[in-house]
């Protein structure tokens, strides 16, 4: 008898599998955030009256709220409904008609079907719950892919408002790293509202650590554009180049819940990355003089409540960790003024944040166009503000970390909710074994401590205008699970790991091809 596997099933039955309260909080148990604010006492930083009643705020558009709203549902529950179907199939037993049975549920309930084989060998050790739970992880993240397809189609347009209002601006690009906690993943269409836009570039990494380096080279091809297109500007414009770090703590639980890369220690988290933003300026002057002009904009996260909180540069373009601007304060001095009066408070606090003084005081105020790019965001976080409150009771009840599958490579633009993967972008094994292993430790807590596999999908988009891009793509998918395989052979062995590749041509919205791995 396989005791491994046997042993497996055991703790995959009285794990996730065997109680649905188990497992870590997910979007769709609202409240439970609430519920914990109350009994710590404590009040909700934007609106008062939470979570009995919501606030209405007179710059939310509640249109956008609903459609998101709506997107979030559409995904989440896919996943949502994988680990009570699992739980009905594994009470079926092993009858000669278990293949048809499980099939018939699986169709039902999550819209695809098991694999045959793993189903037929049921009847020799009872299910194999783990490789029907990352066949079913996957499976649920395509058809959340192909579903939203059309919706990044439609947000070009958007995309288009959003590069014509950075122009205008003054900034060429814009280069926004994030961290990699699956927390941040609906950044930029739920927390800062910021479209798929051509001159807005998106990266994740653990503690918000990014490459320097790879960020130079991405400069320079955004400056090499303009010169040769005249894109979106031309090189003697006076457009800037923006760079954007996002770092993120936790307002209820800040010593246990915030980011891990960085202990949860919110002052390592702030610090870390503003010193990598002006490593970053540093390079670009020290290698192209100091009429390489760039800025920079640091931003932090709760994660609780989706709040932001803008660290306002000053009239040199530098930025302190103790000058910023509380969107959740500033949310509820606003909340009893009309749409004209709220915008104009929005630019009173950001005049008022670059009058800081103290550690925090700063030489003047930035320039006219990142006072406008800043206020846009604050507004657009206020929408956000207001989402969490009413779908959510203000404070999200997957306080830490609940997502579903890991995401190495390109992320996939079609699916960005809140803790639906972590994301670790990566080139090569060996240049990102922080990333990953930060991903691989909180999966060994929410899965396989459970009993159950990490599921991995590797994905990366391809060119088709340029030959045999596809191929070479596949090849370095491939190349990466061997290198994954062989970091974490253990859990490999076990059958604790699970991964899957996939390719995407780089049309928005293009169709999810399968890469197979050996």
């Amino acid at each position: 008898m396989d005791t491994r596997r046997s042993s497996t099933l055991r703790r995959a039955r009285g794990g996730l599998l065997g109680q649905a309260s188990a497992g870590p909080a997910r979007p769709g148990w609202p409240r439970a955030g609430a519920a914990r604010a109350q009994a710590l006492g404590v009040a909700h930083p934007a609106c008062a009256t939470l979570p009995d009643r919501g606030c209405r705020h007179a710059l939310v558009d509640r249109n956008e709220n609903a459609r998101l709203f709506a997107c979030e549902q559409g995904i989440t529950g896919r996943f949502d409904r994988i680990v009570p179907t699992l739980q009905e199939i594994a009470d079926l037993g092993r009858g000669a008609d278990f293949v048809a049975r499980a099939q018939d549920r699986a169709r039902t309930r999550l819209g695809f079907e098991l694999p045959v084989p793993v189903l037929e060998r049921a009847w020799v050790r009872g299910p194999d719950m783990g490789a029907l739970y990352a066949h079913a992880v996957f499976a649920a993240l395509a058809g959340a892919v192909a579903q939203f397809g059309e919706r990044v189609r439609e947000e070009l347009a958007a995309g288009q408002g959003w590069d014509a209002l950075l122009v205008d601006c003054g900034f060429h690009a814009m280069n926004v790293s994030a961290c990699a906690d699956g927390r941040l993943k609906g950044l930029f269409p739920y927390i800062l509202r910021i479209p798929s836009a051509s001159l807005v570039k998106r990266s994740a990494f653990a503690g918000t650590m990014f490459d320097v380096e790879e960020d130079v080279h991405h400069w320079e091809r955004a400056e090499l554009r303009r010169y040769r297109e005249g894109f979106p500007v031309t090189a003697d414009g006076q457009t800037r180049y923006l760079k954007v770090a996002v770092y993120h703590g936790s307002s209820l639980d800040p010593a246990h819940q915030g980011c891990a890369a960085h202990g949860s220690n919110e002052r390592a988290a702030t610090e870390a990355a503003l010193e990598r933003l002006y490593e970053f300026r540093r390079a670009i002057e020290n290698t192209f003089c100091c009429g390489a002009a760039t800025d920079i904009l640091l931003i932090g996260v709760d994660t609780d409540t989706d709040a932001i909180r803008v660290h306002v540069p000053d009239a040199h373009g530098d930025v302190s960790a103790y000058r910023f601007i509380d969107n959740a304060a500033l949310y509820r001095q606003t909340l009893h003024l009309d749409a004209d009066r709220a915008r104009l408070a929005v630019y009173e606090a950001i005049r008022a944040a670059s009058a800081t003084d103290g550690w925090g005081k700063g030489e003047g105020m930035p320039h006219d166009g990142m006072r406008r790019l800043i206020a846009t965001l604050l507004i657009n976080n206020m929408s956000e503000i207001e989402y969490v409150g009413e779908h959510h009771g203000g404070w999200y009840g997957d306080m830490g970390h609940g997502e579903r599958f890991i995401n190495v490579g390109d992320g996939f633009p079609e699916v960005q909710v809140r803790n639906i993967a972590y994301y670790a972008r990566l080139d090569t094994v060996e240049e990102a074994t922080a990333d990953l292993d930060v991903g691989v430790k909180i999966f060994t807590h929410l899965n396989v401590e459970r009993g159950l596999p990490i599921p991995m999908a590797l994905h990366y988009h391809y060119n088709e205008q340029v030959p045999g891009s596809r191929a070479r793509v596949e090849s370095k998918i491939r190349r990466i699970a061997e290198g994954i395989r062989a970091r974490y052979a253990t859990l490999t062995r076990d059958g604790f790991l699970y991964l899957h590749g996939s390719v995407q041509s780089g049309a928005p919205g293009s169709a999810l091809e399968e890469v197979v791995l050996t």
